[in-house]
């Protein structure tokens, strides 16, 4: 996921394939701003593999594509130890490409800057401004969603969460975007194995969801990160529907643009 604005990305999580995603992007809908050596700042909701497993590749391809410089990371606690061992498990091929015989690319752009967050603001530039909200995510003591205000859109990206509805309704409260993660209701009726038990404790079911959404009046609601479990993304939205969300929703699947 990519927020662009005036040309900059402001990443969201770093799944399998980031990079490649990201050049497909810019060669389908032009968009520079997702150039592999455009790639910049991330900010990890929590530290799930699945939302992980993307950051060498988002920390190292670029370096050889020629990023300008570090690469910016904001996530939760934990985030600097995981920077660390990728730049260690990978210093021999940075200490090759910085003198050895290749081309050499620009001399820091292999690092990770790395900010561990808290709640509030976290991020501001002149034309974005980001804030983190704790939300509720199984084990892990700190997960986060985030509130994009840019210049004319405000943007919130849950993250992985159970149901918050306090939560979202002061990080939306009728922003442009609410981007949530969501599992069908009627697929885990039942809770029929241990995996789709956990998943209905720590996610948030179309139902919930759509209670959620009442209350934080996105004008936009964008599905992602979805668990279907035999059902179609027609069928999540319909759930919506029967649990009396009227609003404007859509599911999102990977190069779509909203």
């Amino acid at each position: 996921m990519a927020i662009v604005v005036d040309g900059r990305s402001y990443l969201v999580d770093a799944g399998s394939g980031i990079v490649r995603q990201a050049a497909r992007a810019t060669r389908d809908w032009n968009i520079p701003a997702l150039a592999p050596d455009s790639l910049s700042r991330v900010f990890l909701t929590h530290l799930h593999s699945d939302h992980t497993i993307g950051l060498p590749d988002l920390l190292l391809s670029p370096f050889v594509l020629d990023r300008p410089g570090p690469l910016e990371v904001y996530g939760p606690a934990g985030t600097q130890r995981m920077a660390a061992h990728i730049m260690e498990a990978w210093d021999q091929d940075v200490h090759m490409r910085l003198f050895g015989l290749e081309p050499r690319p620009n001399v820091d752009a292999w690092r990770a800057n790395v900010h561990e967050i808290s709640e509030g603001i976290i991020y501001e530039d002149d034309v974005m401004r980001v804030s983190a909200f704790w939300v509720p995510h199984g084990s892990w003591p700190y997960a986060y969603a985030y509130r994009f205000e840019g210049p004319d859109r405000v943007i919130v990206v849950s993250g992985d969460t159970g149901p918050a509805p306090d939560v979202f309704a002061e990080a939306c409260n009728g922003c442009d975007v609410l981007i949530h993660e969501v599992y069908s209701t009627t697929a885990f009726a039942g809770r029929p194995s241990e995996w789709q038990r956990y998943h209905a404790d720590n996610h948030t079911s179309t139902h919930e969801l759509a209670q959620v959404a009442l209350r934080a009046r996105p004008r936009l609601l964008v599905l992602y990160h979805q668990l279907f479990w035999g059902v179609t993304e027609d069928d999540l939205i319909q759930e919506m529907r029967d649990a009396g969300y009227v609003g404007d929703v859509s599911s999102g699947k990977d190069i779509d643009i909203f």
